[in-house]
């Protein structure tokens, strides 16, 4: 009698296309087993046209990964998609419209205060 030693992985496949949607897949895989298959055995990239698995940018628990990567037991791999807007850019916009005096570190100032403090 030949007994096998497959070792098996628990791994979640998440994708959020938009704002307060998620959409999440947890997958049994053999090891060993790379990002890429895990990502074309999820579905995720049939469900998602969207998702281009050569361009996409993909994480493990919030760090990024390559397809080629091996993945570990309990990983949750993450797609992300691309920024609409830049950060910097919505953070001046937003300086602009509320005004100096109205943002920033040093809204609330005590009485008495030097000013920055």
């Amino acid at each position: 009698m030949l007994m096998v030693n497959e070792t098996r992985l628990n791994v979640s496949v998440v994708y959020s296309p938009r704002a307060r949607e998620v959409h999440e897949v947890t997958l049994l895989l053999n090891a060993p087993c790379t990002v890429l298959q895990a990502l074309q055995q999820s579905g995720l990239l049939l469900r998602h046209p969207e998702i281009d698995n050569h361009d996409a940018l993909i994480g493990i628990w919030g760090h990024k990964a390559k397809l080629n990567q091996c993945l570990r037991d309990h990983d949750r791999l993450e797609i992300y998609r691309p920024l609409r807007v830049d950060p910097k850019v919505a953070r001046r916009e937003r300086f602009v419209s509320q005004g100096s005096r109205a943002a920033g570190l040093f809204v609330k100032k005590r009485v008495g205060a030097k000013a920055g403090y």
